[in-house]
């Protein structure tokens, strides 16, 4: 068998880039490569991408720093790989990926890289990144306002995108009141469906509003909603615990007394929290500047 001159670079510990994008061309060797690598496409590989970008955030939600170099190099491994079936097809290469967001950072960043100042506030370098990237879209020939918002992305997500769209040309609601409003609507337009599919429906328009009021509240729905799932996990897990301690399993158990356990580890949970930000003589919180 004749070794590949490039063998030394894929053992090098320090190789850095060129060892990544190296390791992937020969996963993908029609003859040598991997078969699982070879039979993959881009829809095959996107659910991984997403999934990967996932577990970054929840690196960064749980301070699991020692995860997180690993989980980004998860992360990229998955541009590495598009961009290698993208060569394969002679569509474009890693460098021409890297180049393009290198070209698109230096435009966005006049003030950084131009003859800009950069003395202005963050609401108004958001407001230029929009008018540079509106510029950008209509380059693409994007007329509709709504064109070019991702149909790939997480519903929730995808929701606030298309409100911000809107909101750009006027079409938003004045304030969190209206907000508050068309929710109450829609919650009894939901307790009205008549059937499965306008249930489904009314649920989504409900969803709907709930991401324009967390706009409006300035609040992350994606982060909002993890710490809500963190927190029943949380207080859930308290429940095993708890019902560990009398032999019993969940199953052996009933609403009632699972209901019960619960209201126990909220209450222990908020009382942790009290202790924890609890206000000094002077009306400070512990550890604060003010």
């Amino acid at each position: 068998m004749t070794l590949d001159p490039r063998d030394d670079l894929i053992h090098d510990p320090r190789g850095g880039m060129p060892r990544l994008l190296e390791i992937m061309r020969r996963l993908r060797h029609p003859e040598t490569g991997c078969p699982w690598d070879l039979e993959q496409d881009f829809g095959t590989i996107a659910p991984y991408t997403i999934e990967e970008a996932y577990e970054v955030a929840d690196a960064i939600e749980r301070e699991a720093w020692a995860e997180l170099k690993g989980e980004l190099g998860d992360l990229l491994f998955q541009s590495v790989f598009h961009a290698q079936m993208a060569e394969e097809r002679g569509l474009f290469s890693f460098d021409d990926v890297a180049n393009t967001m290198s070209d698109k950072m230096v435009t966005r960043h006049p003030h950084v890289f131009g003859d800009e100042s950069n003395e202005k506030s963050p609401e108004q370098q958001t407001a230029d990144w929009e008018k540079i990237k509106a510029a950008e879209r209509a380059a693409k020939a994007e007329k509709g306002v709504l064109d070019g918002v991702a149909m790939g992305l997480p519903a929730l997500l995808r929701a606030v995108k298309l409100q911000n769209r809107a909101a750009r040309v006027g079409f938003d609601w004045p304030s969190t009141d209206e907000v508050m409003d068309k929710l109450i609507e829609e919650t009894q337009e939901l307790r009205e469906a008549t059937d499965p599919d306008h249930a489904e429906e009314e649920f989504g328009d409900l969803l709907f509003v709930m991401a324009n009021l967390a706009r409006h509240m300035k609040i992350d729905p994606e982060q909002a909603l993890r710490r809500a799932n963190a927190k029943f996990t949380r207080r859930f897990k308290s429940i095993e615990t708890a019902l560990e301690a009398q032999g019993k399993r969940p199953e052996d158990s009933n609403l009632a007394e699972m209901d019960a356990l619960w209201d126990e580890a909220k209450a222990a949970e908020k009382a942790q929290k009290a202790a924890h930000v609890s206000p000094r003589s002077n009306g400070t919180q512990p550890g604060s500047n003010s």
